[in-house]
């Protein structure tokens, strides 16, 4: 039941933000700025997609090796596209993070190294996200001159930052009952992952790049789309936007970030002295781009091993 009353409340959000949101738009007028040169673009941003999953998967393998999972680069990779089809087709609260913890767990690794991989891939991306948008904050500042934007820029930054470092900083302290509380044991074990892989000397540089190379890509997949309609941006504004509204889309709180995204990319532009409406536009097809991906995400599971064997094989907890 709680399950149920938690998708319908996603439901209801993502449709209520669309509702809003779309009321700025003119969908005929969108479609009809569709033509071929769109799709070669519309596929370019599909391609740059999956590109940046592989590199998402390039960290993770890192990241998954000390938490005792360590993952083939192709194995990782069909969990990762799995993922991103349970990310964007189910109206539920599973997600694609659940899938491919269930995935690694599955796959020989225990529930405990498959639950320490996606909290601490997750972890890093956040915090290479804030890192990125206070990076960008000089020039971020001069394109959004409305004071009420400037201060849910800072604070949302900031906020991420802050708790970002505060994961960090837990697995730093000595004190006894951080281990023995089962309310903080697992996230400061994880704390304590984070900090062993950001600031090791063999995988710290290359987490890092690939980090922010993640993030930058999502930017291009961004222009990719931009360039799709012609619209009136350009990569500056789009590279100074678009990490603000993707760190916002990460809240829980809708289905895939639908409506949550066209909200908030329609009031960045808005306030960035855009035309508010180009801003959901773009988040529209960047959330079709997303969505054609999860749909090939779900041909590879429909085809996967995991799907034939589903719940037959028992999951076997590492000694």
């Amino acid at each position: 039941m709680r399950q149920i009353l938690l998708s319908t409340l996603k439901i209801l959000v993502s449709a209520a933000l669309l509702y809003f949101s779309l009321r700025k738009v003119d969908l005929a007028d969108l479609a009809a700025r569709i033509d071929v040169s769109s799709l070669g673009w519309i596929g370019a941003a599909i391609a740059v997609t999956f590109l940046q999953i592989f590199i998402g998967v390039l960290r993770w393998r890192e990241i998954s090796a000390e938490c005792g999972a360590p993952l083939p680069t192709r194995q990782a990779m069909r969990f990762n596209v799995i993922g991103t089809f349970f990310n964007q087709t189910l109206p539920s609260s599973i997600g694609g993070d659940a899938v491919r913890l269930w995935l690694v767990a599955r796959s020989g690794h225990g529930w405990r190294a498959a639950t320490y991989s996606i909290f601490v891939d997750r972890a890093i991306g956040l915090i290479a996200l804030a890192v990125v948008i206070v990076a960008s904050l000089p020039w971020s500042y001069r394109l959004i001159t409305d004071p009420h934007g400037r201060s849910a820029l800072l604070f949302v930054d900031f906020a991420a930052l802050a708790g970002g470092m505060g994961f960090l900083v837990l697995g730093r302290l000595q004190w006894p009952w951080l281990k023995h509380w089962w309310g903080t044991h697992h996230i400061h074990a994880c704390s304590v992952i984070a900090n062993r892989v950001l600031f090791s000397r063999i995988h710290g540089p290359k987490v890092a790049v690939l980090s922010l190379l993640v993030h930058v890509l999502a930017v291009v997949i961004a222009w990719c789309v931009v360039q799709s309609i012609e619209a009136p941006v350009v990569f500056g504004q789009i590279f100074q936007l678009v990490p603000p509204v993707m760190l916002i889309t990460m809240l829980p709180i809708s289905i895939a970030g639908w409506g949550v995204r066209e909200a908030t990319m329609g009031l960045a532009f808005g306030y960035a002295g855009l035309m508010a409406n180009e801003g959901v536009n773009i988040s529209l097809l960047y959330g079709a781009v997303s969505f054609i991906v999860g749909l090939i995400g779900g041909l590879v599971w429909i085809l996967s091993a995991e799907k034939a064997a589903q719940g037959t094989a028992p999951i076997e907890v590492p000694k």
